[in-house]
């Protein structure tokens, strides 16, 4: 078979195979980075979508810029569930929490 004809494996896949396969600690760690990076996220674009600043996503929610900022930086850690539900409620909506088992992640991605 032609190296062309040959089945393509995303890099994440041999990545994920190679280096995390069955390697719980290494599953979690990636899990915790990847719940950073999603609500951060998930504050920048309803921010975006509603058309504001970080600024005045700030006034509403009466607090500084730089918070917003690191609010929407996925290596930040300090979440709060009250900060969360400010910025909703200064966006006008709610936040909802669920629960996963450990490794769901990996399982269905993967």
């Amino acid at each position: 078979m032609k190296k062309e004809e040959q089945k393509k494996t995303s890099a994440t896949r041999i990545l994920g195979e190679r280096y995390v396969k069955g390697n719980r600690k290494r599953i979690r760690r990636i899990e915790r980075e990847i719940e950073k990076a999603e609500v951060a996220a998930k504050i920048y674009e309803m921010r975006t979508q509603a058309g504001l600043s970080q600024i005045e996503l700030a006034q509403r929610v009466k607090t500084s810029q730089s918070v917003i900022s690191r609010l929407e930086d996925a290596d930040y850690r300090g979440h709060s569930l009250r900060m969360l539900e400010r910025v909703a409620e200064a966006l006008d909506c709610r936040v909802q929490i669920g629960f996963v088992p450990n490794g769901a992640y990996a399982t269905q991605k993967g």
